[in-house]
């Protein structure tokens, strides 16, 4: 198990319950995973799936994110693939063949592929040694993001009952948690909930006036960096993008008023870095893989805590340090409340009411916020002082700290910061050139050839030989083989 784990993903040690997980799984027993976003889900299925025969089947919501970690998987060299509908017939076959043949590990699908007759006769004769369903909340309707498709997946059990089912993800209250179970008839699973708490996200909402000044210092002190802005409206998304551009930065949109071809472009370039800056509605974000994410901006209140903390969640999933602001207006409440008020009286109403009631008192706290944040999930946070939100420490004013490069907060928030920081800044950047340019000649994004974790490990320990270079974090058998060469000549032309 930790010699796959090494060899494809270039991990020495497992994250909290991965292990244990992936035990269960490799002894064909059910599993309901609650893991935050940059927990390391995927691991729980990816792993098993290399360890045991047969095919592993993903069920996936998003065309954007299956391609995403085939792209990943391919780069860690393991046989996956995907079946959607922006594949030509001639590409499908071609796959199924390669699946008959024993050829592909895993395999991603779309939920809705699952009630295509055709498609269903061809499961029946694969030999199966898995189902994982990933952002399994989509199958609740008291979920965020419920998508009637995944109702299918209630037929799994029935259609093949001696096959083990994995059900991921990353947010779900108890009631989701309850009706996932149901919808996916598991018995008795095992359920696995990991710590919602990201310590490496800060937390903090300033008052929303002159909010557009209040956005460029923020993104001043990421410079190059990826950040997300979310607002209420299209029209604030195309106003602040517009804004950026015409201060120098890179920043692209992604609303429901695109085109799907327009809206795929764009995310395809912030994942490519490509641009810096995603300005966007919620209807972006789910599924993005890319974990260089440093600063996730609410422009607006958003419409739940469960929504927020989704959101926020995109940041830092390499666990390197990022920052979560929310912009805070009571004007955004009176916006809100009005499309509440067209809901027809009964429980939806209620229900949007209260999500809204629940995100003006996380506004308006007066204590700590990662502690209400976690409360909402049922996880007790007993720390008297969280060290990294602007309720337990002094944040630096704003207009001061666009004056340095890197955001001062307080002692315990420099700690926190600095973790990873011990490292050459200027050979990083020469690293990141590097990865770019792999990047390009490959056809993927940056983080698929090394993520910044990785990048800092070289930066800091200048490996100048394959077992130097093995001891990165991120570093497998398949990146040494594919990239090592090329990074640690630049290595030793900066050290030269």
């Amino acid at each position: 198990m930790y010699s796959t784990l090494k060899k494809h993903f270039g991990y020495d040690a497992f994250r909290p319950l991965q292990e244990e997980i992936i035990h269960r799984v490799l002894n064909k027993e059910d599993c309901l995973v609650l893991m935050p976003t940059g927990g390391g889900k995927s691991l729980c299925f990816q792993l098993p799936a290399l360890l045991q025969d047969g095919l592993t089947v993903v069920i996936s919501p998003l065309i954007s994110l299956m391609k995403d970690q085939v792209d990943a998987l391919t780069q860690n060299g393991v046989s996956a693939a995907f079946i959607n509908s922006s594949l030509a017939q001639t590409e499908i076959t071609g796959i199924i063949t390669k699946i008959e043949s024993g050829s592909i590990k895993i395999l991603y699908i779309a939920p809705e592929r699952l009630s295509v007759p055709n498609f269903q006769e061809l499961l029946h004769t694969l030999p199966i040694g898995l189902f994982a369903i990933d952002e399994a909340h989509c199958i609740s309707e008291w979920g965020h993001d419920f998508r009637p498709d995944y109702r299918n997946l209630n037929k799994l059990r029935t259609d093949f009952p001696n096959i083990p089912i994995i059900a991921l993800t990353a947010t779900a209250t108890q009631q989701v948690r309850a009706d996932i179970v149901k919808q996916l008839n598991l018995p008795h699973p095992h359920i696995f909930t990991s710590s919602f708490n990201r310590e490496n996200l800060s937390y903090e909402v300033l008052p929303k006036k002159d909010s557009f000044n209040t956005i460029l210092s923020l993104i001043e002190l990421h410079p190059k960096e990826s950040v997300i802005i979310y607002c209420f409206s299209r029209k604030d998304t195309e106003s602040i993008a517009g804004k950026l551009k015409s201060h120098g930065h890179n920043a692209g949109t992604y609303h429901a008023g695109l085109t799907a071809d327009k809206r795929r472009e764009n995310q395809d370039r912030f994942i490519r870095d490509d641009i810096h800056i995603m300005v966007a509605t919620i209807a972006f974000g789910m599924g993005i893989d890319k974990p260089d994410v440093r600063l996730v901006i609410h422009h607006s209140l958003p419409k739940s805590i469960e929504g927020y903390y989704q959101e926020t969640g995109r940041a830092g999933r390499d666990g390197l340090p990022a920052r979560c602001v929310l912009l805070y207006s009571v004007a955004d409440k009176f916006k809100q409340e009005y499309f509440i008020s067209m809901i027809p009286e009964g429980e939806e109403k209620q229900q949007a009411q209260d999500n809204l009631d629940q995100a003006l008192q996380y506004g308006l706290l007066p204590t700590c916020r990662r502690r209400f944040l976690l409360k909402y999930f049922n996880e007790d946070y007993t720390e008297s002082n969280c060290g990294n939100c602007d309720r337990c420490i002094a944040f630096e004013p704003l207009q001061q700290a666009t004056s340095s490069e890197k955001p001062a907060k307080s002692s315990k928030k420099s700690l926190t910061a600095t973790q990873n920081n011990d490292y050459d800044a200027d050979l990083f950047e020469v690293l990141r050139q590097v990865r770019s340019a792999e990047a390009a000649r490959l056809k993927v994004a940056p983080y698929m050839v090394f993520g910044d974790k990785a990048l800092r490990g070289m930066a800091q320990n200048k490996p100048q030989t394959d077992d130097a270079f093995l001891e990165i974090n991120g570093v497998g058998d398949k990146k040494l083989k594919k990239f090592g060469e090329v990074f640690m000549e630049a290595i030793q032309e900066y050290e030269s």
